[in-house]
């Protein structure tokens, strides 16, 4: 049950931190906010690795979270892209739902099985995390897409490379094991910022966005740095493939707030994916997570 109640505090710091990220984003370059949070994430992280870190960790751990880290920032970036030439509709879905279902396919293939009504938990969270990825202006993106193929093929592979690069950060700080503390969780946020200050100066963008903004860009680095924790103490207290799955509904949390704060609409396929998304967790939780 532990697994289950970190999964869903990492999903809603994620959710969280995609909402402030996307507030930030609106007035200033994707990679100044990308960079700020970056760096906010890794203090975050430098801050509490004395109070859980265990014995000098070993290169494997280490190698492992620098990998989650990489897939983390490299996800990012092909899911932006994806976003520039197609609707929201697409790669965010498939980036959500391919992170998930590859970090299914890994767990069993590490040799772990859920019970039959975790199983059903996570069968009902693809079409949940489908439901409430799903843009609001799906259908004038789907609109505007006709007669644009090649957007619309772009957009599916940007989706599926970031959910294949987001499956890594789930896979990587599952496989660097709980024996090292936090340990790989600082290399995940120090390959992360790494990779953000190479895109930063390739592009020119190494300066923080001001004042209000600036600000969200931290709170996205903080909660991030909540998330990727909470989810690393998960991930070693239940099945990788119970924990990766709850914590990719994290996009029901940023819609939530979307709808509180900004009143945006809830369309009939966002509350559905809503619906499966608490039924796939009362599944697992009946379940359990390992």
């Amino acid at each position: 049950m532990l697994a289950i109640v970190l999964a869903l505090v990492s999903a809603f710091a994620y959710g969280v931190s995609d909402y402030a990220a996307g507030l930030a984003s609106r007035d200033f370059s994707v990679i100044q906010v990308t960079l700020v949070s970056a760096a906010a994430s890794t203090l975050v992280v430098a801050a509490v690795l004395p109070f859980a870190a265990a014995h000098p960790p070993g290169a494997a751990p280490l190698a492992w979270g620098a990998l989650a880290g990489l897939g983390e920032e490299v996800g990012a970036l092909a899911l932006y892209y994806g976003f520039r030439h197609a609707a929201f509709s697409v790669a965010g879905p498939l980036s959500a739902v391919g992170a998930a279902g590859f970090a299914v396919l890994a767990g069993l293939l590490f040799g772990e099985r859920p019970s039959a009504l975790a199983l059903t938990g996570i069968v009902l969270a693809l079409p949940a995390i489908v439901g409430v990825s799903a843009s609001a202006a799906a259908e004038q993106g789907s609109a505007a897409e006709e007669g644009q193929p090649r957007g619309r093929l772009t957009g599916v592979v940007a989706g599926l490379i970031a959910g294949a690069c987001f499956s890594l950060l789930f896979i990587g700080l599952n496989r660097a094991g709980s024996h090292s503390g936090l340990w790989p969780v600082a290399a995940a946020s120090a390959a992360e910022l790494a990779v953000a200050l190479v895109v930063a100066a390739a592009t020119r963008n190494i300066r923080a966005p001001a004042a209000r903004h600036g600000w969200l860009a931290v709170f996205t680095g903080v909660t991030g740095a909540g998330g990727v924790v909470a989810y690393f103490f998960a991930t070693h207290d239940g099945f990788l493939a119970v924990t990766a799955v709850l914590t990719s509904l994290y996009p029901a949390v940023t819609i939530v707030l979307a709808r509180v704060m900004l009143g945006e609409k809830l369309t009939v396929l966002r509350l559905t994916g809503l619906g499966l998304a608490a039924a796939c967790v009362a599944l697992i939780a009946a379940g359990g997570a390992g």
